[in-house]
């Protein structure tokens, strides 16, 4: 069977299910709260750049090299790195101090934050249930119609997780935003230092 190209009523199959099912299992996920709490601090579009590159590729790792991809590196190494990730980024968060909540904030120049979301959802969802779904899905059917219902599947998760965080940003002080989104990402390095533990 030919993996990458097939009859188009068999690829549009493919795809659509690939869609529905990662769709569903990404709503309410951790990257999909990343996206929302890091639209609240920032323009959209660069977090949704950064958070659709990282699908893309994540999903290309998965449909190329199947579930060998997670092997590449040791589980404990990549879930090492996760927890610093989200402790620096919590940290970062919670020491924000709003001299005045009148002024204009400044804000981070759009690439830096394209890397910050492309960083913190690539390394966080690497390995995760949803690629290895992908990795799963892409050894039985056409990998293609795989790979490009998963990244629709995974960027339509992501444009609602930032229009939720937006909607956030207008209805809470930018001081509360930052402290809410520190203590987000803090709980997210302690889940990964708690599967460290566990690995040990």
């Amino acid at each position: 069977m030919d993996l990458f190209s097939a009859p188009i009523g068999s690829w549009l199959s493919s795809a659509g299910a690939t869609f529905l099912l990662i769709s569903l299992a990404e709503i309410g996920d951790k990257s999909q709260l990343v996206c929302m709490t890091l639209a609240a601090r920032h323009r959209p579009a660069p977090v949704i750049i950064g958070a659709i590159s990282a699908f893309a590729l994540l999903n290309l790792l998965a449909v190329v090299f199947g579930a060998a991809v997670a092997a590449w590196l040791p589980e404990w190494l990549v879930t090492l790195v996760v927890a610093v990730l989200f402790a620096v980024f919590g940290i970062s968060s919670l020491r924000y101090e709003a001299e005045d909540e009148d002024e204009a904030v400044a804000e981070k120049p759009g690439h830096s934050v394209v890397t910050t979301t492309f960083l913190l959802i690539f390394l966080a969802e690497f390995g995760d249930k949803t690629q290895i779904a992908v990795a799963g899905m892409s050894s039985t059917v056409v990998a293609s119609a795989v790979w490009s219902g998963a990244t629709l599947a995974l960027a339509g998760t992501s444009v609602i997780g930032v229009i939720a965080g937006r909607k956030l940003m207008h209805k809470l002080p930018l001081l509360w935003i930052h402290r809410i989104s520190g203590g987000f990402f803090l709980l997210l390095a302690a889940l990964a230092g708690a599967r460290l533990l566990a690995m040990l």
